[in-house]
């Protein structure tokens, strides 16, 4: 409430406290709006990352260049589910893809809300993660399965109905330990302060991206900032979708207002339907081929993406997370 900011310490202190139950309800939610107003720093997310990383079973997965399209959310713009349809992309060009991911608490859709849709069974044991990783090349993380910690939280998260440092933390979380990202913001303010964050812990290749429109996702409606850490180094630049020969588009044009609008326009897109939602979604999977590491520019994961999308690959994926998933 002073204004004044946490040690790497204190802040993984705090979030011990609330990830044991130690601290009320009253208290978490003090923690959390106080520190909202402050503005989190690099040493504080990182703490409190590291102390929920903490609290997860060992989940050591060898695939060396898997990748996450987990965003932060709380962008209020109610896109569909950008993230997690790349995600599906990103797997049909060859790479595996751990998605890391929550039902919504302060959007109208959140990843597992679609997925559940989609008739994935998304509350999985770690064999079937596992199985599904090593024969499909994709699988879906619930956070609520694989850290129980979370629920201690959110009670107090779902009635204060706003962003808080848990959004921040979602993508940084991830069970499977990825280390090549791609990470959408709400606030062009947490850019760089993320990207430290994720150099802090260790990552390998990640991008961190938001929308001028105020997107937390690379936005096909205007232009896009990107920091993009690659090994230790930061490096900074804007693109818009006319760098790739993609048109742009109103923002009402990939706005959708509920989670069955989004599963028709997740099959939409995966069937191959030309338009602004296919688009943005080429943009960001191929965002995620290059952090992978298959690639080595933007331009190609794109063609990438594309090839993913026609060739049914895309696609196929789906429908085989769908049937492993729900395997007894």
């Amino acid at each position: 409430m002073d204004s004044k900011d946490l040690s790497r310490t204190e802040s993984r202190l705090v979030m011990n406290e609330i990830m044991d139950k130690n601290a009320t309800d009253a208290q978490v939610s003090a923690f959390l709006v106080a520190l909202r107003m402050k503005g989190e720093t690099v040493d504080e997310i990182t703490g409190t990352a590291e102390a929920v990383t903490s609290k997860m079973r060992p989940f050591s997965l060898k695939y060396a260049n898997m990748v996450d399209t987990c965003g932060t959310g709380g962008d209020n713009l109610s896109t569909f589910n950008i993230s997690t349809t790349s995600a599906f992309v990103t797997a049909g060009a060859g790479v595996t893809v751990a998605k890391h991911g929550h039902r919504s608490v302060s959007g109208k859709c959140g990843s597992a809300d679609l997925l559940l849709k989609l008739g994935i069974n998304i509350d999985v044991s770690r064999k079937v993660v596992r199985k599904c990783l090593s024969s499909i090349g994709i699988a879906f993380l619930f956070s609520q399965r694989f850290n129980k910690s979370w629920h201690y939280a959110m009670g107090p998260r779902r009635e204060i109905g706003s962003k808080t440092i848990f959004n921040i933390l979602g993508p940084l979380t991830n069970p499977a330990h990825t280390r090549r990202q791609v990470i959408g913001v709400y606030d062009e303010k947490l850019m760089t302060t993320v990207i430290e964050v994720m150099r802090e812990l260790d990552a390998e290749q990640v991008m961190v991206v938001h929308g001028n429109d105020g997107l937390d996702e690379i936005t096909i409606s205007g232009s896009t900032k990107i920091v993009e850490l690659i090994g230790k180094e930061i490096y900074e630049y804007e693109i818009c979708p006319e760098d790739f020969g993609l048109q742009s588009a109103a923002i009402r044009d990939i706005q959708s207002d509920s989670c069955e609008r989004n599963v028709e326009i997740l099959f939409n897109v995966l069937s191959g339907k030309k338009g602004a939602h296919r688009d943005v979604v080429l943009l960001n999977a191929g965002a995620a081929i290059k952090v992978s590491g298959k690639v080595d520019s933007l331009f190609e994961g794109i063609q990438l993406a594309k090839k993913s999308i026609d060739s049914g690959a895309a696609h196929d994926k789906l429908k085989k997370v769908i049937a492993m998933s729900n395997e007894t």
